[in-house]
């Protein structure tokens, strides 16, 4: 335990202030490799969330890309991912602003080389380098046709931009992962349709080019409706691999030349994430018989690798606990990875001698380590005899101790997605709240990634249900542990997590307060008016629409305020497409006329997640304001004020 002073839980001085996160963290991503060249993208706060392209150069300097004009970043699925591609010195990205695809060599400044539209309504993502043919090929969304669901296809777009996109590929809801042959001879891609997500289950195909470019020949390969594909990828013989969970586990398998399968790594672990975003990538070839991976066990990551010929996996010691964005050339590997210690990092490793070099991190802090609090892997019982799982971290200030009669309030976090998960890299946007004195459970409740297909598939026709039972779960456990103060149970949350905020607070009388950041309150809303991607989602999670309406209405907190009696604040970015701003007015207002506690913080500019550093600084302060009031701890420094109504 600290020596240090004894003071009310919630009221040590920290020094991880919301500033020193802001201001000097970014965001990682999007590693790839170009010959001799590395690549990644940086997501800057204190730029307005702007991404840019970064290169290493050989002298060991990380040089800026992207002019400061432009934003690496599409919205193809909303969430984008798959921004850029970098082939002989030469990128070629996505342009937030008009969406457009822009090449950029190191002697010339961006320009545009598609022409199908350039008012962000035709969209790009997920490109490669179509060497043979002077092209690229990518995935194009195309929202033009007025009234009528965006069309999805898989497009090439010549280099010199003289000629408009000509399509390779179209007919189903959605494509990812266009994947060319060493040879240049071969496509493979994804598809899936409606009502499935593609971890829900997708299609792996491929297809010969003839000689005018054109796709023929087209052959199913792998997936279907209950079987989810992640992960195409050539070898450098010409050997098609690729993520399969059809044993219920997300392994690596290899496709021969007659249709046959083989698994090259059979065991109960996840080598596959689900495709939120485009350009994830956590398998890469060093060479034809040697596959460098990244596989959770448990809800941890972990480094290996696979002898494709002797079928054996070795495991590869690191400190990181998340590890993605994997790729590899002969003798080295490169990816982005987070330790319980250290924060996110781009991460170059020597294979043969297995040591790493950070070639940046998300951020430059130097903070005592009598300040972090690790993340403890906890399994707590849940509904059904089942088990759920969590990463629990204990309030940890080395110059403060709480009173010895107390025990500590428990701020309980529910993911996004909600097909996602808790990981256990060193967030700061928890030690936030762990070096002030507050505890906090990191969920991983039914339907999250990580613990195979069966535990991904608990939520399925259950969301609002299973994974608010795994979060007052954890927090009962913790409470009947003595670890936590079973009194002063906060709940917060983003997106699907801010949805499970809201019904445990609704629905459930265990958190005395909470935080829905750009949460969904009227899941019969969200499905009348959300993007592409995401609109028959529910219909996994809760049931056919509109034949299951009574479920959106059981299902929905805005339909039962009546039952509210805790305080909330709501986080809320005015041009989210994905859960609009009347998701959260709808509460607020309702929450008004009850009397009950209530703020709302609204954010000109942001859209679904906070991206700008003043918006990020206002969340996190306003939030920890909002329970220093309802829980009446003081506050070891000024934060701005949030206006709270009814308090």
């Amino acid at each position: 335990m600290s020596q240090g002073k004894t003071a009310p839980y919630g009221s040590w001085k920290s020094p991880i202030t919301s500033d020193l996160i802001v201001k000097e963290s970014i965001g990682l991503g999007q590693v790839k490799m170009d010959g001799n060249d590395i690549y990644w993208i940086e997501m800057r706060p204190s730029e307005g969330g702007r991404q840019v392209i970064v290169r290493r150069a050989t002298a060991g300097q990380n040089i800026d890309v992207s002019p400061r004009e432009f934003n690496a970043r599409t919205r193809v699925h909303e969430y984008g991912g798959g921004d850029y591609v970098a082939h002989d010195a030469t990128v070629y990205f996505s342009n937030f602003a008009d969406q457009q695809i822009y090449k950029q060599s190191a002697e010339s400044a961006p320009r545009i080389i598609s022409k199908d539209s350039i008012d962000s309504s035709v969209r790009y993502a997920d490109a490669v380098m179509d060497e043979r043919r002077d092209r690229i090929i990518c995935i194009r969304e195309d929202h033009r046709r007025e009234g009528r669901e965006a069309v999805n296809e898989l497009v090439a777009i010549p280099n010199d931009g003289n000629i408009e996109a000509r399509v390779l590929v179209s007919g189903r809801d959605f494509y990812s992962s266009p994947r060319i042959s060493p040879d240049g001879s071969r496509l493979a891609w994804l598809a899936w349709n409606h009502p499935n997500m593609p971890w829900d289950g997708c299609e792996l195909w491929i297809g010969k080019f003839d000689y005018g470019g054109a796709i023929v020949d087209q052959r199913l390969i792998a997936g279907g409706p209950r079987e989810s594909i992640f992960q195409p990828e050539w070898s450098p013989d010409g050997g098609l691999h690729f993520v399969s969970d059809r044993t219920g586990w997300w392994n690596i398998y290899r496709a021969s030349e007659h249709g046959s399968v083989e698994n090259l790594c059979e065991r109960e672990a996840e080598f596959g994430v689900p495709q939120w975003v485009f350009g994830l990538s956590t398998y890469a070839f060093e060479s034809a018989d040697k596959i460098v991976c990244t596989f959770a066990e448990r809800g941890i990551w972990r480094l290996g690798l696979i002898d494709t010929r002797a079928l054996a996996l070795e495991r590869i010691d690191v400190p990181y606990a998340d590890i993605g964005y994997l790729c590899a050339a002969q003798g080295r590997a490169m990816f982005r990875a987070g330790s319980p210690s250290e924060p996110f990092a781009i991460v170059e490793m020597d294979l043969a001698n297995r040591k790493t070099k950070v070639l940046q991190r998300a951020n430059k802090i130097q903070i005592d380590p009598g300040y972090i609090s690790e993340p403890q892997p906890i399994e707590f019982p849940t509904e059904h005899g089942l088990t759920a799982h969590g990463f629990f971290y204990r309030p940890k200030n080395s110059d403060f101790h709480g009173p010895a009669n107390e025990t500590p309030p428990l701020l309980v976090k529910s993911h996004g997605g909600p097909t996602s998960a808790a990981v256990a890299s060193l967030q700061l946007g928890i030690q936030y709240w762990t070096s002030r004195g507050i505890a906090v459970l990191d969920v991983n409740y039914g339907g999250s990634t990580g613990y195979g297909r069966d535990y991904r598939e608990r939520l399925n026709t259950a969301w609002g249900i299973v994974d608010v039972d795994d979060c007052v779960n954890g927090a009962k456990f913790l409470a009947a542990c003595g670890e936590v103060d079973g009194n002063r149970l906060m709940i917060d949350g983003g997106s699907a997590g801010g949805y499970t905020t809201l019904c445990a607070l609704t629905f459930r009388d265990d958190f005395k307060a909470g935080a829905s950041h750009y949460g969904v309150s009227d899941l019969e809303a969200l499905e009348l008016d959300t993007h592409k991607f995401e609109s028959r989602y529910s219909d996994t999670l809760i049931g056919p629409y509109p034949e299951r309406r009574d479920l959106y209405t059981e299902r929905s907190p805005i339909n039962f305020t009546d039952r509210l009696s805790c305080p909330v604040i709501f986080f809320q970015g005015l041009e989210d497409k994905v859960v609009p701003p009347n998701q959260a007015e709808m509460m607020v207002e309702a929450l008004r006329k009850k009397g009950l506690p209530v703020a709302y913080v609204a954010f000109e500019g942001e859209q679904h997640g906070f991206r700008r550093a003043e918006n990020i600084k206002r969340s996190l302060d306003g939030e920890l304001y909002f329970y220093s009031r309802v829980f009446g701890f003081e506050l070891a420094d000024e934060v701005e004020p949030v206006p709270i109504e009814n308090l």
